[in-house]
């Protein structure tokens, strides 16, 4: 079984300046007997400091990262920096390229691979590579996600409750550093969680925050706006970008997704028909839509409700759907017990 990562590059992660190049991740095809697919990579270095892993592009149809990242890499110059700042814009290419989720290569969703595998699949390639060789160097990482092709989302940033008392105050510093309006907590029990990028870092101990940013295959100003804003906060609250003078951010609302009854599921094939907006409170018993079906037409439409009292976290973006998509996700305020709120109101008497 091999081990070391297959990726290499001519970046030299320890040396000061500014370089640009690409990840070289080998991919033998009919065309391409000895290729590689390029993964663009930056890494800006000066001096001494902590090191910032800043990815987007984890899953390719999620825009509002990578133009934040491919901006802050063209706009940085060393000088500005103190430590170093390791930028992938579009970490899996492939999946970026083709504006998908998932990648044309192998069908690999990256953020449900990790920690990888050195010799498995292209997708489990990348995984590896991050989870060996990137990470191990960071001091913190911010992973920027939207909902791309089939949700919309509210701007939020999320984050893990740290395996101790000190990761978890190191956590809530970030969290206010970055200054989303809202923070969704999990403990990454649901869904793929256990295989996701937040997993590996929260393993490791490296503070991370990921965000959602907005969704359906297109650009949010608002969104856009938070992952530029929210990183020239991080950076400088870090002393990576020290001369930054960063828009203030939000105090961010802490909230999480309480269980299964949070998320609303289609039951039928048929044209989704919303009847709740995003960051709308619902209850248990609502309407949240009505599913029309496609091929009867005088077979009434199928009514949805919610499960739950919540705000609307995100919302299906295609119309079309099929029995098992994801309608809504719901989002309530984190108990009085979370270790966030604990800690917050401990330093905010300290």
């Amino acid at each position: 079984m091999v081990s070391a990562t297959r990726i290499w590059t001519p970046v030299d992660f320890d040396a000061d300046g500014k370089q640009c190049e690409w990840l070289r991740l080998p991919f033998s095809s009919d065309l391409s007997a000895y290729g590689f697919v390029p993964i663009p990579v930056v890494c800006i270095k000066n001096g001494e400091g902590p090191t910032a892993l800043l990815i987007a592009g984890n899953h390719g149809d999620e825009y509002e990262g990578q133009v934040a990242l491919g901006k802050l890499a063209r706009q940085t110059e060393v000088h500005e920096v103190q430590g170093r700042l390791i930028i992938l814009p579009a970490l899996n290419f492939p999946a970026v390229e083709a504006g998908r989720r998932v990648s044309p290569l192998d069908g690999g969703n990256l953020n449900r691979m990790f920690p990888g595998d050195a010799a498995g699949s292209p997708t489990q390639m990348i995984a590896h590579y991050v989870s060996d060789v990137l990470l191990p160097m960071a001091d913190l990482v911010i992973d920027l996600h939207s909902g791309g092709r089939s949700l919309h989302y509210l701007p939020c940033a999320l984050v893990r409750p740290g395996k101790t008392d000190a990761e978890t105050a190191e956590l809530i510093d970030l969290i206010n550093a970055f200054g989303a309006p809202i923070t969704s907590i999990s403990d990454g029990s649901g869904g793929g969680g256990a295989t996701t990028l937040s997993s590996v870092a929260h393993k490791l101990g490296v503070a991370i925050l990921t965000t959602e940013l907005g969704g359906g295959a297109t650009l949010s100003r608002e969104g856009q706006r938070l992952a530029e804003q929210g990183l020239a906060r991080v950076l400088r609250h870090y002393g990576l970008l020290p001369r930054t003078v960063p828009v203030a951010g939000s105090r961010t609302r802490l909230m999480k997704v309480d269980g299964v009854d949070a998320f609303t599921y289609a039951t039928h094939k048929g044209i989704f028909e919303p009847a709740a907006e995003l960051g709308e409170m619902v209850a248990p018993g609502q309407l949240a839509g009505v599913i029309h079906p496609i091929d009867w037409p005088l077979r009434p439409a199928e009514p949805i409700h919610f499960r739950q009292s919540g705000m609307v976290a995100c919302r299906r973006a295609p119309s079309l759907t099929l029995p098992g998509d994801c309608l809504f996700k719901l989002m309530v305020d984190a108990g009085a017990d979370s270790p966030f709120r604990v800690h917050r109101a401990a330093a905010t008497h300290s």
